[in-house]
């Protein structure tokens, strides 16, 4: 453990092409899931892979003894498809240092991160053999296809893991590399796909034009009739019980280190919603919402094709916030399609997943806030430790990405996350050319390190 270098092993992790999307990179999921097992046996930790109907979830304990302080660490070992790989500078899956960062599919999303963990842990460890610390790590490999398997695996290990105190999770964003944030709330997530069909097949647009209702229209005015012109979703019901915003919240928005106008830069669109009266910067974080994330129907190729189509399509997600319930927004959702679908076409609707948020009021926010002792000094340690590192203090911020499962980890085994976002804008997570800083790499290594000695002391 002495010779732990966290750059050359997070370099060997990237080179698995761990997709867990696609039957081809089989060999690249069991390749980084043995690598991360082995490492972490190397390490103390007993290791069991959990076997799924896709693929095993790495379970990892060290347990020093009963009645000392006892967190899990969440990961994942799954990455996105590299796809479009000609956008790529550098291949993928051959991971490249360039510019103080660190190039590869799953360097920040979430190889790095995870990487960030061990390396903290290895260097603790080394100094502490016999730390007072117990640690469970959950490292899955389907949270890029919605974490099928984890359910099932809540089922059988929920009530073990409801002996732990407490939770870290380094999935979730920051502004830069030197403002870290601790998340406070994840949104909960609904999905659905709809289906419109017209005639039996594509018909004549000029035989039948006029008489025939074209189903791309129809879905045109589904999916127009969703929402106001402020961009707020037009479904009744939807709000009801969203959480009202704390005024430290708004205070910590304001210490955000960007502003609308570089916000708006940043993503090069000409104009943004204000959803409800909220700030861009504030819908983002606390306002659900509802999106169309593909739709299609008729023709697509090139030129002119005089068609009255014979179905249309679209994707819909809801992202969603404390207060609201996965199953009965999705009930509302459909609910408004179909009394909207105009009578001369059928519709079909796929229900897909649902997950519900994740919030937390940090207990140096609110006096209010019950929780334990031991997750209140964590909240305090970890502060302290990201001031000490990053020369700063966190924020205390929402996001409007999703994570379902820990909100499971919450309802299932009882347990709150301190969530420290290690990955930034500039990291292109999902997309081509993703990248990890090497610095704030290092930097929240050290941070880790001082949180698990600190959590560690003898009392």
């Amino acid at each position: 453990m002495h010779n732990f270098d966290a750059l050359e092993t997070l370099m060997s992790y990237l080179r698995f092409p761990s997709v867990s999307t696609d039957k081809k990179f089989h060999e690249g999921m069991k390749g980084a899931r043995d690598f991360i097992g082995d490492l972490l046996e190397s390490m103390g930790f007993s290791v069991e892979l959990v076997k799924t109907e896709c693929h095993p979830i790495i379970l990892a304990e060290r347990f020093v003894g009963e009645g000392l302080p006892h967190i899990v660490l969440y990961g994942h070992y799954d990455v996105q498809p590299a796809d479009p790989l000609d956008l790529w500078d550098s291949d993928a899956f051959e991971p490249e240092i360039r510019n103080g960062r660190i190039y590869g599919r799953g360097s920040a999303d979430n190889k790095g991160p995870t990487m960030v963990h061990i390396g903290a842990l290895q260097q603790v460890l080394s100094e502490q053999p016999d730390l007072a610390l117990n640690i469970t790590y959950v490292i899955e490999g389907e949270e890029e296809m919605g974490s099928p398997s984890m359910p099932e695996f809540f089922d059988r290990y929920a009530e073990r893991l409801s002996k732990a105190d407490m939770m870290f999770v380094s999935d979730t964003g920051s502004p830069t590399t030197d403002q870290i944030v601790i998340t406070t709330a994840l949104r909960g997530l609904v999905e659905l796909e709809i289906k419109v069909k017209g005639p039996k097949s594509d018909l004549h647009s000029g035989i039948y034009g006029g008489a025939v209702y074209n189903p791309l229209h129809a879905m045109s005015e589904i999916i127009a009739s969703l929402h106001n012109q402020d961009g707020s979703v037009n479904v009744p019901g939807f709000y009801d019980g969203v959480s009202k915003i704390e005024e430290w919240e708004r205070d910590e928005l304001k210490r955000y280190p960007m502003n609308l106008a570089e916000y708006q830069s940043m993503l090069e669109v000409p104009g943004f919603y204000q959803p409800r009266g909220f700030s861009p910067l504030e819908a983002v974080r606390f306002e659900p919402t509802l999106e169309i994330n593909g739709m299609g129907g008729g023709y697509q190729g090139e030129g002119t094709k005089t068609i009255i189509p014979s179905e249309a399509f679209a994707k819909i997600t809801c992202r969603l916030v404390a207060g609201q319930n996965g199953d009965n927004v999705q009930n509302l959702v459909v609910q408004a399609i179909e009394d909207r679908c105009p009578e001369g076409v059928k519709l079909e609707v796929r229900r897909g997943c649902f997950a519900n948020a994740y919030s937390i009021i940090p207990p140096n926010k609110s006096e209010a806030v019950e929780t334990s002792d031991f997750v209140k000094s964590a909240f305090s340690v970890t502060d302290t430790a990201i001031q000490k590192q990053f020369g700063r203090s966190p924020l205390y911020l929402r996001e409007g990405g999703s994570i379902p499962v820990i909100a499971d980890f919450k309802n299932r085994a009882g347990l709150d996350a301190i969530m420290v976002g290690l990955f930034t804008p500039e990291d292109n997570l999902h997309a081509p050319n993703e990248s990890f800083d090497i610095e704030l790499m290092k930097k929240a290594t050290a941070t880790f390190a001082d949180i698990f000695r600190t959590l560690g002391k003898p009392k």
